[in-house]
This record gives C-alpha cells, sequence and structure tokens, in this order.
C-alpha cells in the first residue's frame, strides 16, 4: 500500500509537469500586440467670435489657443455656439491643458489651422488615446 501511495504521488507530479509543458499550457500565457491608440470621441464644433478670446479678453493667436478657448467656453462658461456638440472628454479642465501637445502630436493642416485663427470655421475634432488617455488629435476644417 505504501509503494502504492509513493508510486501515485510521482504520476501527479510528472503529470503537472507534463501540461505546464504542453503546447495548450503556453498558449495561455501569449499576450496580444497593443494595437495603439484608438478613436475615444469625437465632436463638432463652431468657432465663433468668442472663441478668438481668451477670458482677459486678449487675442488668441495659435490654433490650439482657439481649440482650448472653445472648449473651456462650452464646459466652464457654459458658452456654446449652435452647432457645438458636447464632448466628455475635454469636460475635464486637465485634458484641455494637455490640448497642446496633443495637437502637436497630431494633425491640423495648414489651411485648417488658418480658418481655426480667422474664426467662422466649423470644425471636427477627433480624440485619439488607449483606455481613457489621450495621446493626439487630428482636427478639419468643415466650410
Amino acid at each position: 500500500m505504501q509503494k502504492f501511495r509513493k508510486a501515485a504521488a510521482y504520476l501527479v507530479v510528472i503529470a503537472s509537469v507534463a501540461v505546464a509543458t504542453s503546447p495548450s499550457f503556453a498558449q495561455s500565457t501569449i499576450r496580444s500586440v497593443d494595437p495603439g491608440p484608438r478613436l475615444l470621441e469625437s465632436y463638432i464644433a463652431y468657432i465663433g467670435p468668442q472663441d478668438l478670446y481668451n477670458s482677459r479678453g486678449i487675442r488668441l493667436t495659435e490654433p490650439w489657443q482657439i481649440l482650448r478657448q472653445d472648449r473651456a467656453n462650452f464646459h466652464r462658461y457654459g458658452k456654446a455656439d449652435r452647432a457645438d456638440q458636447y464632448d466628455s472628454f475635454f469636460a475635464d479642465e486637465r485634458n484641455r491643458a494637455a490640448k497642446e501637445v496633443m495637437l502637436m502630436r497630431g494633425t491640423i493642416q495648414a489651411r485648417a489651422a488658418r480658418d481655426l485663427v480667422s474664426g467662422g470655421a466649423m470644425i471636427l475634432v477627433e480624440i485619439y488615446g488607449r483606455g481613457s488617455v489621450g495621446e493626439y488629435i487630428d482636427v478639419s476644417v468643415m466650410r
């Protein structure tokens, strides 16, 4: 009986090692490759005269400043143009503060940048990132 128990214990160990080294066990440890940033959210906004000036009345001259002011006007000050859509991402003030870096990592065509600074432009902003962290934005102007 003692020999039987000892043999059974050895078989359990051998079976455990066989399972742990089998290809089917190894499959559970494979990780997928990060697919990269994905579209988190998008919104449409109209860049009106109120978006061209900061809260101290100073004329803004950079596209990222105007984009940020548009979202601050919408979310913080309740000043929305008729075509402005809600977005949850830039409702967070910290995300609005990161907008300059996000635009530098993203794309905006030269004409779109000029149209933004001039005002009167309808824009589409696409926010890309991983999880809830934004990495870059792409801005298109629709005239």
